[in-house]
């Protein structure tokens, strides 16, 4: 009994020396400054948005996935942007129309 009480002290002193020793030299990481509250990571342009933005998008965690507020506003944007492009296709598309009618006919 006592041969495993010294074992199991002699592997935590061993584990602490080792943990401390890595944190010497590896340091704790990066540590971000914490967001001030209500502040959000989420960000997309004010103008245009390419598929790089949406790619790069990040949303704050929270308990249970992400901030829903955040998710919700890049939805709302993404949206509004793919109306606007859809919209100009179809301008697109009907003034080319307008003009193969015009010299076909």
């Amino acid at each position: 009994m006592t041969n495993a009480l010294i074992y199991l002290i002699v592997m935590i002193a061993v584990a602490a020396v080792v943990f401390l020793l890595a944190a010497l030299v590896f340091g704790r990481g990066e540590e971000l400054a914490p967001l001030p509250p209500g502040a959000s990571p989420t960000r997309l342009p004010s103008g245009d948005i390419t598929a790089e933005d949406v790619r790069e998008l990040k949303f704050q965690q929270v308990f249970r996935g992400y901030k829903m507020s955040e998710v919700d506003w890049a939805l709302q944007r993404l949206s509004t942007e793919v109306e606007t492009l859809r919209a100009r296709v179809a301008e697109l598309e009907n003034a080319e129309n307008l003009e193969s009618s015009e010299h076909g006919a």
